[in-house]
C-alpha cells in the first residue's frame, strides 16, 4: 500500500488546506485509515460505525482486539447519537473541558458503534479533540472516528507526522500532517457512568482541574497497582517504550551519572532522559532534555520525542529521571513507568 501523505495548516480555511482535509475525508467515508493531528498525539483514524474499518486499526497497530478505542466527534449532536443518556457530571465537564484532552466515559446506544470498536462493552470512551485540523476532517466526514494513537502497539506514541510514517508508512491509507501536536500526552480518561466519577488515565487534564467542577473523583485502583487490569482504552498492554531497555532512577544526578559511567565501562550506548536544569551535568552518548522541571507541561509535551530520539540514536541502555506525582506530572510519571516497565532503580 502506498500511504498518501498531505500537509495542512492549522488555518484549516486556507484553500490547500481544506482541500487535502476533503481528501483525507473520502478516504475516511471509504473505511480507510488516516493519521491526523490533535492536541495530545496523533491519532490513528477508522470510521467508528463499521466494522472493516476498525479492524484495520487493530491490524496496522498490532494492537490486541480486546483493547477498545476511543472515539472522537466534532460536535454534540454527534454524541448524542452514540450514547444512551448524559449524566449531568459529564454535561458539565463537556462545558468546561471540550473541545479538550479529556476522554469520557459513557453508556453507548445499542447499535450506534462496530462492536469492534468497543471490544463488545456497552460503554464507550467519547471526546472532542481541540485541534482545528481534527475537528474539520471529523466534520467533513460525517462520521464518529475510531482513533487511537498512530503508532505501532507498544512504541512510544507520535507527536509529530514523521512519528507516525516511520511506524505505519504503507500500512495506512494516509497521514494529515498538521506539525507537531501540543499537550504531548493523551487525553485523561474519566469515567462517568458511576456515582463518583473515576479516572481511568491520567492525561492532559488533571484530576485537581476536574474535581474543581464536579468534585470528588476516584482513582482506577490499577493506576498504582500492577496486579489490576486497567479499564482505560489503551492501558491494558504494555506502552510507550523505546527498543533499549529503560529504567527510572529514583535517586540524585551524581547516582545517575554513575550507572551512566558503569555502563559504558562495559561498551554500551547510554542515553539519559533529563531536564533542562540538569542536561548540562550529565556525561552520556545520548542526551534528551524534556522540558523543564519547573513546568511539567514541557516535560509531557516532549515526553514522547524523547524516547524515540533513543531509537533514532541506537543506544543500548537508557536511564530516566522521575518527577512527582502532581497535576500533569501524574500522567508525565504514569507514562515513564509503563515505558520502563515499572523498572526503578533506587
Amino acid at each position: 500500500m502506498i500511504t498518501k501523505y498531505w500537509s495542512v495548516d492549522k488555518d484549516v480555511d486556507k484553500k490547500t488546506s481544506y482541500t487535502h482535509i476533503q481528501q483525507a475525508a473520502d478516504f475516511l467515508k471509504k473505511n480507510q485509515l488516516v493519521a491526523f493531528p490533535t492536541e495530545t498525539v496523533y491519532g490513528l483514524g477508522g470510521n467508528a460505525k463499521e466494522d472493516s474499518a476498525i479492524e484495520k486499526i487493530f491490524a496496522a497497530k498490532g494492537r490486541p482486539s480486546d483493547n477498545p478505542l476511543i472515539i472522537h466527534i466534532a460536535n454534540k449532536n454527534q454524541l448524542e447519537e452514540l450514547v444512551e443518556e448524559i449524566p449531568e457530571k459529564a454535561e458539565v465537564l463537556m462545558d468546561t473541558f471540550w473541545p479538550g484532552p479529556l476522554t469520557i466515559i459513557f453508556r453507548s446506544k445499542k447499535g450506534a458503534l462496530s462492536k469492534v470498536a468497543t471490544a463488545g462493552l456497552q460503554t464507550v470512551g467519547i471526546r472532542m479533540p481541540d485541534h482545528p485540523v481534527a475537528l474539520q476532517l471529523i466534520e467533513e466526514s460525517g462520521l464518529p472516528i475510531a482513533a487511537p494513537s498512530a503508532n505501532q502497539s507498544g512504541k512510544p506514541s507520535p507527536t509529530k507526522a514523521e512519528h507516525v510514517k516511520d511506524d505505519l508508512d504503507t500500512k495506512i491509507a494516509g497521514i494529515v500532517d498538521g506539525g507537531a501536536t501540543g499537550v504531548g500526552v493523551e487525553s485523561t480518561v474519566i469515567d462517568c457512568t458511576s456515582t463518583i466519577p473515576v479516572i481511568l488515565r491520567p492525561g492532559g487534564i488533571t484530576k485537581e482541574q476536574i474535581e474543581k467542577v464536579i468534585g470528588l473523583t476516584h482513582m482506577d485502583e490499577a493506576l498504582t497497582n500492577e496486579a489490576l487490569t486497567p479499564k482505560s482504552p489503551g492501558m491494558k498492554y504494555t506502552h510507550y517504550a523505546p527498543s533499549a531497555p529503560f529504567y527510572l532512577v529514583d535517586g540524585s544526578k551524581e547516582r545517575i551519572q554513575t550507572l551512566i559511567e558503569e555502563e559504558r565501562q562495559k561498551g554500551k550506548k547510554v542515553g539519559i532522559l533529563t531536564t533542562e536544569e540538569n542536561k548540562q551535568f550529565y556525561h552520556a552518548d545520548s542526551i534528551y532534555s524534556c522540558g523543564s522541571r519547573n513546568d511539567l507541561s514541557t516535560v509531557a509535551t516532549d515526553l514522547y520525542d524523547g524516547l524515540r530520539s533513543f531509537d533514532y540514536d541506537k543506544v543500548d541502555i537508557i536511564f530516566g529521571e522521575m518527577f512527582p506525582i502532581e497535576g500533569v506530572g501524574h500522567a508525565v510519571m504514569n507514562r515513564l513507568m509503563k515505558a520502563a516497565s515499572h523498572q526503578i532503580i533506587q
